[in-house]
C-alpha cells in the first residue's frame, strides 16, 4: 500500500459517509473520512433529522399540556407555558450527544477524520485543507442541500430554509410554508403546535408527492382538522420582505388571478438537490445525469474504477437510512465481500402527528404492474388506539392478486414510523398477506391493525 495513503477515503461524514467509513475500518481497511463541518453526522444529525425530531417531540408535549387534551384522562394541567429557549437547548443537547458519539466511534474504529473540504485533483487523489491525499478507493457521500426557489432570497431571518426553521427565536404569528412535502409539513407541525398560524402552499394538487394517493388525501383531511390552511395547485411568484414581515404573491398553478399573503415568517421547503458541486469531478472524468446525480451500478461503483458513490448523490430516495445501508454495502463491496441493498424495500416516514409511513409500491404504482388486492383496517376499530383516544388513520396492505405477495404497506398512525418496520421485514422475506394474517400479534396493540389489514386483503377482517 506504499503508493496510497489509505485503502478507503470517504468524502462526507453524513449518515452514509460515517457508516461507510466505520464499516470499512471494521473490515480491516485503512480508512479516512473527509468532512468540512465542525461536527460529524452531516445534515441529518446537525440540522435535519435529529433536531427536527427533538422539536417535534417537544412541541407535542407542549400541545398536550397546553390544550387540555389530557383532561379526559384525569390529568388537569393549568398555566402551561412555553419556554422556547429551553426547548432549543434540549434540541442542541441531543444533537451534541449524537455527533459526539460518532467522533467516539471514529476513534474506536481507527477512522481518521480529515477536517476540511475534499476536492478531486485526480482519479485517486483529493486535496483536503491544502494537503494531497491518495486513496485506492474513494467513496463520494456528500449528501444533499436545500433546493432554492428561483427568485426567492433566503435571508435566514424572515425567509428561511429548513435550517432556519429549526432555530426561530420566537414563535411566528403566521408562518407560510412553501412546499407540502415531508420537511414542510414536519416543521410546519412544530410551529403550529407552538402557537403559529400555518399556511401551506403547494404547486401540485395534493400534499406529500410520491405517497399513496389515499394516504395523501386522508393526511390532508387530518391536518386541516388540526388547523392547517392549505393552498394547493398554487404557484409562488414572488416573496418580498417588508421589515420584519413578508408578502408572498401567489397564483393558481394552471394560471389565473394573483393574490398576496402576509406573513412574519416564510419557510422555503421545495426539496433537496445532490451536493456534487465543488468536488472537482471534472478531474476524474466522472459525469452527472440530468438530475445532477452520480450514476452507480448495483455495487455502488461509478464509471471510474476506484470511485464509488452512495446516499443522496446517487439515484433513489433521499433518506438517511437508505444512505446508511448503502454505506455498509459499499464498504463490504470494496473489501471483496457482497454488499446488497434492496431498494424496493426502503421505508419512508413523515414525522407529523399522526405519523405517516410507507414501504414498497403505492396502490397506484401496483395497479400499473398487474392485478392487485387491497386490504384496509381503520384505527377507529383498533382496541389500543381506541383506549388511547388516538384513532386517526389506517393500515393499508397492497398484495399481488395471483401470488398474494405483499407489494406495499401504508400506515397513518401515531406509531406508524415504528410499525412500518414489521411490514418492511415481512416484504424483505417475500411475505404474502396470508403470512402476516396468520402471524399472532400481541393484544392490545396498534400492530394488530397490520394483521387485520392483511386479513382484509382476502375479505376476512374480524373487527370491522
Amino acid at each position: 500500500m506504499a503508493d496510497y495513503d489509505y485503502d478507503v477515503l470517504v468524502i462526507g461524514a453524513g449518515p452514509g459517509g460515517y457508516v461507510a467509513a466505520i464499516r470499512a475500518a471494521q473490515l480491516g481497511l485503512k480508512t479516512a473520512c473527509a468532512e468540512a463541518r465542525e461536527t460529524l453526522g452531516g445534515t441529518c444529525l446537525n440540522v435535519g433529522c435529529i433536531p427536527s425530531k427533538a422539536l417535534l417531540h417537544a412541541s407535542e408535549l407542549y400541545e398536550e399540556a397546553k390544550s387540555g387534551a389530557l383532561a379526559k384522562f384525569g390529568v388537569d394541567i393549568e398555566s402551561a407555558r412555553l419556554n422556547l429557549t429551553q426547548m432549543h437547548s434540549e434540541k442542541s443537547k441531543a444533537v451534541g450527544e449524537l455527533t459526539g458519539g460518532i467522533a467516539f466511534l471514529f476513534k474506536k474504529n481507527k477512522v481518521e477524520w480529515l477536517k476540511g473540504l475534499a476536492t478531486f485533483i485526480g482519479k485517486d487523489s483529493v486535496e483536503v485543507a491544502g494537503k494531497t491525499v491518495r486513496a485506492k478507493n474513494i467513496v463520494i457521500a456528500t449528501g444533499s442541500s436545500v433546493t432554492p426557489l428561483p427568485g426567492v432570497e433566503v435571508d435566514s431571518e424572515v425567509v428561511v430554509d429548513s435550517t432556519g426553521a429549526l432555530a426561530f427565536p420566537n414563535v411566528p404569528e403566521h408562518l407560510v410554508v412553501i412546499g407540502a412535502g415531508v420537511i414542510g409539513l414536519e416543521l410546519g407541525s412544530v410551529w403550529k403546535r407552538l402557537g403559529a398560524r400555518v399556511t401551506i402552499i403547494e404547486y401540485l394538487d395534493e400534499i406529500l408527492p410520491g405517497l399513496d394517493g389515499e394516504v395523501r388525501r386522508e393526511a390532508r383531511n387530518i391536518f386541516a382538522k388540526q388547523g392547517f390552511t392549505f393552498k394547493l395547485g398554487t404557484k409562488v411568484t414572488a416573496v418580498g420582505r417588508n421589515g420584519v414581515a413578508a408578502t408572498i404573491t401567489v397564483e393558481p398553478s394552471a394560471g389565473g388571478e394573483a393574490e398576496t399573503i402576509e406573513a412574519d415568517a416564510v419557510l422555503v421547503a421545495i426539496g433537496r438537490r445532490p451536493n456534487t458541486g465543488g468536488l472537482g469531478l471534472d478531474k476524474t472524468g466522472l459525469g452527472l445525469n440530468k438530475k445532477g446525480q452520480i450514476e452507480v451500478d448495483h455495487r455502488f461503483a461509478t464509471a471510474v474504477p476506484g470511485i464509488w458513490a452512495i446516499g443522496d448523490v446517487v439515484p433513489g430516495l433521499m433518506l438517511a437510512h437508505k444512505a446508511m445501508d448503502e454505506g455498509i454495502a459499499v464498504a463490504e463491496n470494496i473489501a471483496g465481500h457482497i454488499g446488497i441493498v434492496n431498494h424496493a424495500v426502503i421505508p419512508s416516514v413523515v414525522y407529523t402527528h399522526p405519523e405517516i409511513a410507507g414501504v414498497g409500491l403505492t396502490e397506484e404504482e401496483a395497479k400499473t404492474r398487474g392485478e392487485i388486492k387491497v386490504g384496509k383496517f381503520p384505527f377507529a376499530a383498533n382496541s389500543r388506539a381506541k383506549t388511547n383516544r388516538d384513532t386517526d388513520g389506517f393500515v393499508k396492505v397492497v398484495a399481488d392478486a395471483k401470488t398474494d405477495r405483499v407489494l406495499g404497506v401504508h400506515i397513518i398512525s401515531t406509531l406508524a414510523g415504528t410499525m412500518i418496520a414489521q411490514a418492511a421485514q415481512a416484504m424483505e422475506f417475500g411475505a404474502t398477506s396470508e403470512d402476516i394474517a396468520y402471524t399472532c400479534h400481541a393484544h392490545p396493540t396498534h400492530s394488530e391493525a397490520v394483521k387485520e389489514a392483511a386479513m382484509a386483503v382476502t375479505g376476512k377482517p374480524i373487527h370491522i
